[in-house]
């Protein structure tokens, strides 16, 4: 035989807590007049499969303190239409969710609307009282009080819940790369879109900035994972800004992206921050090509294009002569590159190290095939597991960071003088990597995006009031 709990005594107005939607602390009125429960929501809008379709929304949980929002997800369990005390008919999404207060927690259903100007943003009505509570109508606070300081720590941010987020994909591709995003965060819960970065067009104003794909605006996302290719670059960092603008976490920032992009700029940035790389030259007048040479040291050396991806554009002079002769060539395209040495003991072989957040999730070591000295997949390298050194790891992290990226696939040669970066990709592919290491990487993206896309705390302000992030 099952006990039956103690119902609990409520007075007409109670703290409670939603913990499942990240809201550890409301002030509630509880009233047995209504049915249904309602919570404060705004911003409401469904997403997902049309079979198991989730509804997003933001919540203020202080009243009269817009500046603080808390965005939720839940799945929708129906779409009711609901006439309030003042005989006002609405059809509200239904959720439910799990309650807890006064120490006991069980399952209730909760509408969302808005209830902008009401006293209390939480109305508890008799429906999610069942036989778990009692109403003193005569009485306030009969559970122990909770506190709204909670939203000014860390703690609201550490324990918020693993929300269903509406993730965009910037990529032309329908690559590996593409797919693996796709598939791991819908085995999540999340909803993924891919948006070709090219169809995108921007509202550019001060109050309502807006992006439009086939002549819709788009929705709120939650994250967008850049994927943008070399030739559309100047356009897809301008779309990135533009979601930056709007408040969207982006994995990659367009000052990042545009700068590792950028062979030359990439170099000064590296060497702003003293990390080491190949001796590297550049000029822009056909006069100072000896002088070009002299800088770098004795051949053989490389000549790359500034613009050069996938090891395309990039040419080994074997002798001084050799060299000359390519640089004559370049200038005479009228193309912009640069003159760099080359690691002799580095024998065809690089490091690419995953760099995730702050960890390195994963690394390969590449090899060129025979007679070739680039060991990029895309010209026939190999690719092997490898365990780099804690020199190796910290390198890669410094030159991420360097950049301002959250996701970097950083190339490392190993030199008899420590770690050279090669170049830093901020779009670097998963497939060959994946498959070398072992290592699941698109999960570990996952995890930076769930724990990035959170809410953020908010700070105290003097005299004990709440402020908001940024004031």
């Amino acid at each position: 035989m099952t006990d039956t709990p103690t119902p609990l005594n409520l007075g007409w107005e109670e703290w409670l807590s939603l913990p499942d939607l990240g809201l550890p602390a409301l002030r509630a009125k509880v009233d047995t007049g209504a049915k249904t429960s309602a919570l404060h929501a705004t911003h409401i809008e469904t997403f997902g499969p049309s079979a198991r379709p989730r509804v997003r929304f933001t919540v203020h949980p202080i009243p009269a303190r817009h500046d603080l929002v808390i965005p939720c997800s839940a799945e929708v369990l129906d779409r009711r239409e609901v006439t309030s005390s003042n005989g006002d008919s609405e059809l509200r999404y239904v959720i439910r969710t799990r309650m807890e207060i006064g120490g006991e927690a069980w399952p209730i259903e909760v509408t969302l609307t808005d209830r902008r100007g009401m006293t209390s943003h939480m109305l508890l009505g008799r429906q999610a009282l069942a036989e778990r509570a009692t109403v003193v109508p005569w009485e306030r606070f009969c559970q122990p009080e909770l506190s709204y300081d909670v939203y000014h720590s860390a703690t609201v941010r550490q324990a918020a819940p693993n929300r269903a987020l509406r993730v965009a994909v910037l990529s032309r591709e329908n690559n590996y790369s593409t797919r693996r995003i796709v598939d791991e965060g819908e085995s999540r819960g999340h909803t993924v879109e891919v948006i070709d970065t090219a169809r995108c067009y921007m509202a550019i104003n001060a109050l309502a900035p807006e992006i439009h794909y086939d002549g819709q605006r788009l929705p709120r996302y939650d994250a967008v994972v850049p994927r943008i290719g070399a030739s559309i670059t100047p356009y897809g960092t301008a779309l990135i800004r533009q979601f930056e603008t709007i408040g969207t976490y982006c994995v990659n920032g367009s000052a990042g992206i545009t700068a590792s992009r950028d062979k030359l700029h990439a170099h000064q940035v590296l060497a702003r921050h003293k990390i080491g790389m190949p001796v590297t030259a550049f000029a822009n007048s056909p006069k100072d090509t000896e002088n070009l040479i002299g800088l770098v040291g004795k051949a053989p050396l490389i000549v790359k294009l500034l613009e050069s991806t996938q090891g395309k554009g990039v040419v080994l002079a074997e002798t001084a002569k050799a060299a000359d002769s390519v640089i004559s060539a370049f200038r005479g395209l009228k193309a912009n590159f640069l003159v760099q040495q080359f690691v002799k003991e580095a024998a065809g072989e690089d490091i690419r190290c995953l760099v995730i957040g702050n960890r390195v999730v994963a690394s390969m070591k590449r090899t060129a095939r025979p007679g070739e000295f680039r060991s990029n997949l895309h010209q026939g390298g190999e690719a092997t597991s490898v365990r780099v050194t804690k020199e190796e790891r910290d390198t890669a992290l410094r030159a991420a960071r360097a950049f301002g990226l959250n996701m970097a696939g950083v190339d490392l040669l190993r030199s008899d003088s420590g770690p050279k970066v090669l170049e830093v990709n901020s779009s670097p592919g998963f497939e060959g990597i994946e498959k070398a290491s072992g290592k699941d990487v698109v999960s570990r993206l996952y995890d930076e995006i769930e724990l990035r896309a959170r809410p953020a705390p908010v700070r105290r302000r003097k005299g004990g009031e709440v402020a908001a992030p940024g004031e």
